[in-house]
């Protein structure tokens, strides 16, 4: 019943991570993908490849999630190559770390422009098509930062918590439309982003905080996605799904 045959969709960020997992992971519920990536083109060429071994068709996709103009033109690219789009997942981010007093504007904005905005100009460019297809489904990453905050990480902290927001006011303004829009929330997860901190002497500490006395992997953020995607959750849009091991409890 978690199938995804014959769909396509779009993951931002699907050269690493939880992107790449995403991607693999759609392949094997039958979906066609198209794997966005700003600079590892090698990466994206190693996902394109499992998503092939997996008897699916999948397009790597350069576009800087920082700027509307090359988002736009992606989407466009994808609908000319695919047909459609039945999934967007919107999993490009950055985190940076800095006190607030040392933040430059520039660190600001890169955080908020590729977090935020690029979340957002992705479903702006997606939404009309959805609407055509009188069909869709959208699904932002947020975190537990956005949650309950995350001290050195504020503007990422913020980003995140906007996504939220997002998430919430596009489900009822697209339900009519028969788009759904949902959100994951991820705890610590082992991806190439968080493990710097995770093997450091921070390690210890973060897993110490975590319930289920581990950090996540990208396959089990994947699932869950999955599972939003699919039409095992028709009757879930506006939802903020938390896959933290327990670490952050909220409702």
């Amino acid at each position: 019943m978690m199938s995804l045959k014959d769909k396509v969709a779009l993951v931002t960020g699907a050269s690493r991570g939880i992107g790449r997992a995403v991607a693999v992971m759609f392949a094997e519920a039958g979906c066609d993908v198209a794997v966005n990536y700003c600079r590892n083109r090698q990466s994206a060429l190693e996902v394109k490849r499992a998503v092939e071994n997996r008897g699916r068709r999948v397009e790597i996709m350069r576009a800087d999630m920082a700027d509307h103009e090359q988002i736009d033109a992606m989407v466009k690219d994808a609908i000319k190559l695919f047909g459609r789009i039945d999934i967007l997942v919107c999993n490009a981010g950055i985190w940076r770390e800095h006190a607030i007093d040392e933040l430059a504007p520039a660190k600001l904005m890169e955080t908020i422009d590729i977090n935020l905005l690029g979340t957002f100009y992705a479903i702006r460019a997606v939404v009309p098509h959805m609407k055509k297809q009188r069909r869709g489904v959208i699904i932002t990453i947020s975190s537990t930062a956005g949650q309950r905050g995350e001290p050195f990480h504020s503007a990422y902290a913020a980003s995140k918590g906007a996504i939220i927001s997002l998430t919430k006011s596009l489900a009822v303004e697209l339900a009519p439309h028969n788009i759904r829009v949902n959100c994951v929330a991820p705890g610590w997860v082992d991806t190439d982003m968080a493990r710097p901190t995770l093997r450091g002497r921070e390690g210890a500490r973060v897993i110490e905080q975590i319930p289920l006395g581990r950090v996540g992997t990208p396959e089990e953020l994947a699932g869950p996605i999955l599972f939003l995607a699919s039409d095992l959750s028709t009757f879930i849009t506006g939802e903020i799904l938390n896959v933290n091991g327990g670490a952050v409890l909220c409702g």
